[in-house]
């Protein structure tokens, strides 16, 4: 079995990597009932897809229960699993199709909330002041963006997706991976006061 490699250079295939490989082993066993594979897999997958339904709606009542449908989505078709692509890159696709109808059907705005990015290791008080108030710009200026367009900005920089890779657990080209990316960096520039956009 190989899988596509998420470069965006071009099409390659590899053979999988240790983790991939025994992620691979386990979506073949839940495929044939294991339930102790299925734990692990869940376990495993536990606090990446919390992250990102949780940055994805901003609705921590719903993720919970999106995350259990995503999971009983994998239980339920594992069999349908094509190797093709990482077992992430899947799984993610379904956590993400399970985040975008919940938020078709909500009607009020959604919220946004950034960690601090500054180093964690500065504690100092002014520092401190400096990350609270990094926080607040950054939650306001990603809540002007739409749900596709902070999805990829989650996807790219704090799960470490390449174009590729997010247009499959988006299920659209990669050129529109990259328009997105473009209008939700440039949005956030216009957002960000100077001397903060240059993290982006």
């Amino acid at each position: 079995m190989s899988e596509m490699s998420s470069r965006d250079d071009g099409p390659t295939f590899a053979p999988p990597g240790k983790a991939e490989a025994r992620e691979q082993e386990l979506i073949g066993r839940v495929a044939q009932g294991d339930r102790i594979a299925f734990e692990k897999l869940y376990r495993g997958y536990y606090p990446r897809l919390t992250r990102f339904l949780d940055r994805m709606t901003r609705r921590p009542h719903l993720v919970e229960e999106l995350l259990n449908d995503t999971m009983f989505v994998v239980w339920e078709r594992s069999h349908t699993f094509t190797y093709r692509s990482r077992v992430s890159t899947w799984i993610f696709g379904i956590a993400y199709r399970k985040g975008l109808q919940a938020l078709r059907d909500l009607e009020d705005p959604v919220d946004f909330d950034f960690e601090s990015v500054s180093d964690a290791g500065e504690s100092g008080p002014d520092q401190q002041l400096m990350r609270i108030q990094l926080q607040r710009l950054l939650s306001e200026a990603v809540d002007a963006l739409s749900a596709a367009h902070r999805t990829v900005i989650e996807l790219t920089y704090f799960h470490g997706a390449g174009y590729r890779e997010i247009a499959e657990i988006m299920d659209c080209p990669v050129d529109t991976v990259k328009t997105r990316m473009f209008h939700a960096r440039r949005r956030l520039r216009t957002l960000l006061p100077g001397g903060t956009e240059g993290m982006l």
